[in-house]
């Protein structure tokens, strides 16, 4: 049944039903807003794509770069200077 395909006069007769169904005054008109249809999705999908690229674009240059490396020495020398947490508090309240 579908041996041939779509033939040219199968072309035809789908215009020819076009125009007895929508009649040869609209069909302009819908050619017109189908275009336009047409480019607004390529638009928009081109939007789509150029905001991919930036949020990409976006992450990568949020990755935090190292700028110094600590040695073990560094990292103890650090915590031995800083204080406990609850020792500020404590100092506070033992000399009220």
């Amino acid at each position: 049944m579908l041996r041939n395909g779509l033939e040219p006069w199968h072309l035809l007769i789908v215009a020819v039903v076009f125009i007895v169904l929508f009649g040869a005054r609209k069909l302009p008109d819908t050619a017109r807003a189908l275009g336009k249809s047409m480019r607004i999705l390529k638009s928009e999908a081109k939007a789509m794509k150029e905001e991919g690229a930036e949020a990409t674009a976006a992450a990568d240059a949020s990755v935090v770069q190292p700028t110094e490396v600590l040695t073990s020495s560094d990292v103890r020398a650090a915590a031995s200077t800083a204080t406990a947490p609850g020792a500020g508090a404590a100092a506070g309240a033992a000399a009220r």
